[in-house]
């Protein structure tokens, strides 16, 4: 994924990554306020070359970057609002102040412990913002949240986060 501080250099690094390597564009579009994200998939090293395409060529324009080699399959489920859940013994929150850190975040707390990914809000509506919502055990949900608040402190992104054991039953409606 990239993020750009711009539409117009968004969209243009867009096109110069599909045309750099073979890769999909899966996602792009403008979000709040005014940036644009583009989401790839593809063979890791055509990722790779993509990737790296655009942030060299949109250097001033970049806010951030990464490439997971082998995303959790909660990822996109949450992306999309498609993910199933049953029961929420406990709720993790988690906000970084940008699109690119909540996605590796929520890697990384999907593959540190048994947890489900509910929602990953990417910047739609938050003025740049973006969330993730995951459930489990109390001990699970503690353990995801603080390897994914740890992952977006080491990229300076980090905004808050909390973990609740037991959520109302209110609570879990709003968010299902």
């Amino acid at each position: 994924m990239v993020e750009f501080k711009t539409i117009s250099a968004g969209v243009t690094a867009a096109d110069a990554m599909v045309k750099a390597a073979a890769v999909e564009l899966i996602e792009a579009q403008a979000v709040c306020p005014g940036k644009y994200i583009a989401v790839i998939t593809g063979n890791l090293s055509a990722v790779d070359a993509a990737v790296e395409t655009a942030k060299k060529q949109y250097e001033e324009q970049l806010i951030d970057s990464f490439v997971l080699g082998n995303p959790h399959v909660g990822i996109f489920p949450a992306i999309y609002g498609t993910t199933q859940i049953d029961h929420v013994s406990s709720l993790g929150i988690l906000e970084t102040y940008d699109a690119a850190a909540i996605i590796v975040a929520a890697d990384a707390a999907a593959k540190t412990a048994d947890v489900e990914l509910i929602e990953l809000r990417i910047a739609k509506g938050l003025c740049g913002k973006s969330y993730l919502l995951l459930c489990g055990e109390v001990s699970a949900v503690t353990a995801a949240i603080d390897r994914a608040k740890n992952e977006a402190k080491s990229g300076g992104m980090y905004l808050d986060s909390s973990v609740i054991a037991h959520p109302d039953p209110q609570i879990c409606k709003s968010i299902l």
